[in-house]
């Protein structure tokens, strides 16, 4: 977390609070957990990742020690978002252990940067099933336990509705899926908001320097062009200490620190010129 980015929260801004995340094994997920476990969250993560991946470090299971570490009250549930009894099971488990849901955050995502020509239709249901379905599925499953929270969220890890031309046309797979998880977001939270559901979309300005960009990419120098997942985890932090009246927005990390005072966001690292990410206009 960077230093002074988040004066305006209290130590206990999210005390007695419940978060449902899908996926945060490691990367923006569990930034994410972190900062709001440190502020007195609940986290209960479902993620499939019961045991380490070959290239990429962390599980599940180290996600939950991450995060009672910094302060927190974690459990982990290992299950698929695009399975409606493994997405019943986390809902049960954080009513059962924490007595409800005030937050879901839809993290889990997939990405296949392939052009039509080259997508394997198996890859393709796997994106729309992850993204898109992934977030129905959970948020249907969580809506009985969110309409009795005093201030409940949704936020979406998914990216404004960019219509140039060049993104729609760069890989319309993938941009389908994550732009499904926007139309969702945009709709549900015209949908609940008589309900006091708040339902937001975040997405970074830049790429962000997960372990997929640090051990995956072909270009060495990738990750240091990057901000770290910190920037994402406090803008989300701030849009989810809001009150439930703020609904319906696309928002870009960057905008909410400097909306919040943080000048300077250089604490996040990342060298000049910084690469923007998809979607993103520079």
């Amino acid at each position: 977390m960077a230093k002074n980015s988040l004066e305006s929260l209290s130590a206990d801004a999210f005390a007695n609070r419940t978060v449902l995340m899908s996926g945060g094994s490691r990367g923006i997920g569990l930034a994410i957990s972190i900062a709001l476990a440190e502020r007195g969250a609940n986290i209960v993560l479902l993620a499939k990742t019961d045991t380490p991946h070959p290239k990429l470090p962390g599980t599940i299971h180290t996600a939950v020690d991450e995060i009672q570490e910094s302060g927190g009250k974690a459990v982990g549930v290992v299950g698929d978002v695009r399975n409606v009894d493994d997405v019943q099971r986390a809902v049960d488990t954080a009513v059962s252990t924490f007595g409800g849901i005030d937050i879901v955050v839809h993290n889990a995502s997939v990405i296949n940067e392939a052009g039509t020509a080259d997508l394997p239709l198996k890859r393709y249901d796997l994106m729309q099933g992850v993204n898109v379905r992934g977030m129905f599925a959970l948020t249907q499953a969580a809506l009985p336990h969110l309409v009795k929270s005093p201030n409940a969220h949704i936020l979406s890890i998914s990216p404004p509705l960019n219509m140039s031309p060049h993104w729609l046309g760069k890989f319309p797979a993938y941009t389908l899926s994550k732009y499904g998880m926007t139309v969702l977001a945009l709709g549900f939270a015209s949908e609940f908001a008589a309900q006091g559901i708040a339902v937001n979309c975040l997405w970074p300005e830049t790429t962000i320097a997960t372990a997929a960009v640090k051990n995956l990419q072909v270009d060495p120098e990738a990750a240091s062009h990057a901000r770290e997942p910190e920037v994402m985890a406090d803008a989300a932090a701030l849009v989810l200490a809001r009150s439930a009246a703020e609904t319906g927005e696309c928002l870009i990390d960057a905008d909410v620190l400097t909306g919040h005072g943080v000048s300077d966001l250089s604490a996040y690292g990342g060298v000049e010129p910084l690469d923007y990410d998809f979607y993103v206009d520079r």
